[in-house]
């Protein structure tokens, strides 16, 4: 018998496979989220009225890190300064310090949003700026996560897993309509029984 490959019949599997891609790519892993931590970030930080700082955009970039502060002075007036990779770098190792000796605000429970510069930047992109030994050790903080929930507003934290007090449910894989990938063996049916 001749098998006969249509345009169609093509067309029908390579569509099924770009659904199944991405239906599968849907569900992050911890080792991806582990990874998106330590990646370079770019940074629009934002001064509020009480004084604190926080995060109104992040990207992921393949440039250095870098980021932008705008903040208000005494008159009103907003100002922008940018902040280069080796000053965060500074920052934020300065504020890692802070945190060991127990003295920082990423230390407490969060008051408010926002935080100290130093402590937004720490809290937004520790993995980045100092490795991903530090961001694995600083996500193992639950004030840490709470303060750097608090101070992030931006869509990339939240959609990367910035809700991270949320432990998942179950390492296995869940299909399309929410059930395990694994299948029931218990049931059994017979025919004219």
């Amino acid at each position: 018998m001749k098998h006969i490959i249509s345009a169609r019949n093509i067309m029908m599997g390579a569509t099924g496979l770009a659904v199944l891609s991405a239906l599968s790519g849907c569900q992050s892993n911890p080792e991806e989220q582990s990874a998106q931590e330590g990646q370079n970030k770019f940074l629009v930080v934002e001064q509020q009225p009480n004084g604190k700082y926080v995060v109104i955009e992040e990207m992921p970039t393949t440039g250095p890190s870098r980021a932008i502060i705008h903040e208000t002075d005494e008159n009103g007036t907003v100002h922008e300064r940018v902040m280069s990779e080796a000053e965060l770098k500074e920052m934020a190792d300065q504020e890692y310090k802070k945190m060991q000796e127990g003295k920082s605000e990423l230390n407490e429970e969060p008051k408010g949003e926002g935080m100290g510069l130093a402590g937004t930047i720490l809290a937004a992109a520790g993995g980045a700026l100092l490795g991903n030994m530090i961001g694995n050790a600083l996500m193992n903080n639950s004030n840490f996560r709470k303060n750097q929930d608090a101070s992030n507003r931006s869509a990339y934290h939240k959609s990367a897993g910035g809700a991270s007090g949320k432990a998942a449910s179950s390492s296995g894989k869940k299909s399309f309509f929410g059930n395990s990938a694994s299948r029931s063996t218990g049931a059994s049916s017979s025919f004219g029984g």
